[in-house]
């Protein structure tokens, strides 16, 4: 299946608290051995962690572009408090590199000059595409509980208006964001004290059904799903669709060989099957879904019928 030169392979913001040593040596393997073409950078989940990895931003910045790679900065998924403005508000003021928007405070900030629009922004149609591409929206990355049909009308009406889509094809789906943080509170420490306990859970915490199932992933303020998200059997049809972006999100796997297995998949160099099993054994332990795209519960794995 060998596509078309225009699709992207994108990387997306780290959504856990990995420490500042674990971001420096993971984006120095992604710029220098990551077939991606582009890096989502910053804090996106707590304005707590930012403190932690931000002083080292523009020095990642400078090798993953000395690397060739488009780099694009992510804001706050939720902003509540006076620092989070703030640190939106300085995002939204930058000229260089792009940023993506992910609250509606950085639309407000943003103004109408040129930005992305996250998965966080509920791009679900296309009026809603239309309104923000007159905002100064250049792109947009769908949020990952849509199926195929709403993702190939969003894609139709944002390509009619010049816009980048993007859609996640790997990675736990973000599903919620609360002001309260259980990552915090399953410790017994409260949001304002919570010791970064986070940083405990590289991947996210477990959390299970009564009976041990598990079924999510806490992530601070994030509820994400338990599964991996992989619409690599899917691709062929996304970019069909219009999609011209696909987003891998950094989960504590070997992200490299992840983002190789997508690779060679859209040059055409390996049979999706043979893909995906690589694919699944690369994310051993780790089940992967597709239930959203299919239009049923996220966690669910259908079976994709072979392209035409």
């Amino acid at each position: 299946m060998a596509v078309t030169d225009m699709t992207k392979l994108t990387l997306g913001p780290i959504a856990y608290h990995w420490s500042a040593e674990t971001r420096r040596d993971f984006y120095a393997r992604i710029a220098d051995e990551a077939p991606v073409d582009e890096v989502y950078l910053g804090e996106v989940i707590c304005s707590k962690r930012a403190p932690f990895h931000e002083a080292d931003l523009p020095a990642t910045i400078e090798r993953l572009e000395r690397a060739g790679k488009t780099v694009i900065v992510s804001s706050l998924a939720e902003v509540m408090l006076k620092r989070e403005r703030k640190a939106t508000a300085d995002l939204a003021a930058m000229e260089r590199p792009e940023i993506e928007v992910n609250n509606a405070a950085g639309l407000f900030e943003r103004g109408a000059r040129p930005h992305r629009i996250g998965p966080f922004m509920n791009a679900y149609n296309e009026a809603t595409i239309r309104w923000m591409a007159g905002q100064g929206a250049t792109h947009v990355c769908l949020p990952p509980e849509m199926p195929a049909e709403a993702i190939a009308a969003a894609a139709e009406a944002a390509g009619a208006l010049g816009l980048g889509v993007e859609v996640q094809v790997f990675g736990r789906a973000s599903l919620a964001v609360s002001a309260r943080c259980y990552h915090a509170r399953s410790h017994g420490r409260t949001k304002d004290n919570c010791q970064f306990v986070c940083e405990e859970d590289p991947d996210g915490m477990p959390l299970s059904t009564r009976d041990d199932t598990p079924i999510l992933r806490v992530n601070g303020i994030q509820t994400q799903s338990e599964s991996y998200v992989d619409l690599l059997p899917e691709t062929a049809r996304l970019i069909g669709d219009g999609v011209t972006h696909l987003r891998l999100m950094p989960q504590a796997a070997d992200m490299v060989a992840v983002a190789a297995v997508f690779r060679q998949v859209l040059d055409g160099a390996l049979e999706v099957a043979e893909a995906d099993a690589r694919l699944a054994a690369l994310c051993e332990g780790t089940g992967l879904a597709n239930g959203f795209y299919h239009g049923t519960a996220g966690y669910r794995r259908i079976a994709m019928a072979a392209p035409a």
